[in-house]
């Protein structure tokens, strides 16, 4: 559980130790590869879109991230991918893709509500006709913070020989319950002191969420509640949504 805001080269070079390849990655390329031209939101280290490149995926791929950091590990995965620095609002959409996707729940670091507006619209415009936005979310009702404590340290390797712990501590939980702000501390020889890095996420039901991407010109066509397609329950860990444009998007809030 690690989130996608990583500005430091030393820490980004972590992210895949800290986040192996899962049934989730797996899940994601098998539409990669189904799809013909492919936009891959907060791309991360780019190891989706780079995998899929040497899998023999012959279209067009494209990783959007905020954090340069990030985009050095995306290059070194595969230069043979369209690796672009920004977010959504970075440049103008005109309906390129068959598919946009956001993995490692991404999608809850657009935390206002006109930020998400923002968003879906941004990926509406992004999208051919008959292409599919995909994402997944934490399910509010699993309450996955409360086993985001300090005492559960990990230890993964620094590449180098050497040991990085790694912690997390929530520093607040919001009235509403839908916003966790938390650290994520990395303790390594390497450092002079321990690295912090503060996260705030959203978690939205299926309700709120549905209610956003109606708003946004989408139409909900799957929804699961873990990688292997099973059904979305009250306590699962996942929402994974897929949906399809189904309209004009509406600016009206």
């Amino acid at each position: 559980m690690v989130d996608r805001s990583f500005a430091d080269l030393s820490l980004a070079a972590l992210y895949d130790t800290l986040n192996p390849w899962g049934p989730g990655d797996d899940f994601y390329l098998g539409l990669v590869m189904s799809a013909g031209a492919v936009l891959d939101i907060g791309c991360g280290t780019g190891r989706l879109l780079g995998r899929a490149r040497r899998e023999g995926h012959p279209g067009r791929l494209m990783g959007l991230d905020p954090a340069a950091a990030m985009l050095v590990q995306a290059r070194a995965h595969e230069p043979g991918v369209e690796w672009v620095l920004g977010d959504l609002r970075t440049r103008e959409w005109h309906g390129e893709f068959d598919l946009a996707v956001m993995t490692g729940h991404a999608f809850q670091v657009l935390l206002g509500d006109e930020e998400l507006r923002l968003a879906l619209a941004a990926v509406h415009a992004a999208l051919a006709p008959g292409g599919r936005f995909v994402f997944e979310t934490r399910n509010p009702g699993a309450r996955a913070w409360e086993r985001w404590t300090p005492d559960r340290v990990r230890e993964i390797s620094d590449g180098n020989g050497g040991v990085v712990r790694v912690w997390h501590e929530v520093e607040s939980v919001a009235a509403a319950g839908d916003r966790v702000t938390f650290t994520e501390t990395f303790d390594g020889a390497h450092w002079e002191r321990p690295q912090v890095d503060r996260t705030t996420l959203r978690f939205l039901g299926p309700d709120a969420l549905d209610r956003f991407l109606r708003e946004a010109g989408f139409a909900v066509v799957e929804r699961y509640g873990d990688w292997v397609r099973g059904p979305l329950t009250p306590a699962g860990p996942e929402i994974v949504t897929v949906a399809e444009p189904a309209g004009r998007y509406n600016q009206a809030s």
